[in-house]
């Protein structure tokens, strides 16, 4: 069963989340910086019939790649063992799982708010998002009903 938090919970991993969030960013910068490379020398072999190839060049390039992309899993998965759920890496979107009258919904964040104001129900979406309300305080559960 997935963690479910109130928004205090939630809230106190903020500080958290939001570096692990600034280091996934820039690890997929790089990464996709090194993948670019790596695909560029691709095409120009294909595109020159063959070519003197700097295979140290290459090497470099894939272990930067390879690397980035394992500290970005490495990465992601630091913030889902915190029970946050990314739905959007480039803009810094993670739902907090809580439960609101009984129902499982998720308190949403983005990189940049200075708290979790919003929070919507699981198949609404960032577009759904409302304003967390004094009914909302009163009434989410978070893990309270385990």
């Amino acid at each position: 069963m997935p963690k479910r938090f109130t928004l205090e919970e939630a809230e106190r991993l903020i500080p958290s989340v939001d570096r692990l969030l600034r280091e996934a960013i820039e690890l997929k910068s790089g990464y996709a910086s090194a993948e670019r490379c790596v695909d560029s020398f691709q095409e120009r072999i294909v595109m020159m019939g063959g070519m003197a190839v700097d295979r140290a060049k290459v090497r470099e390039d894939r272990d930067r790649r390879d690397h980035a992309a394992a500290s970005l899993r490495s990465t992601i998965e630091r913030v889902q063992e915190l029970g946050c759920v990314i739905k959007d890496l480039d803009i810094g979107l993670v739902d907090f799982p809580t439960l609101f009258h009984g129902r499982e919904v998720y308190l949403c964040w983005k990189l940049g708010e200075p708290s979790i104001a919003f929070w919507h129900g699981t198949d609404e979406g960032f577009a759904g998002r409302k304003a967390i309300d004094q009914d909302f305080r009163e009434h989410h559960e978070g893990d309270r009903a385990h």
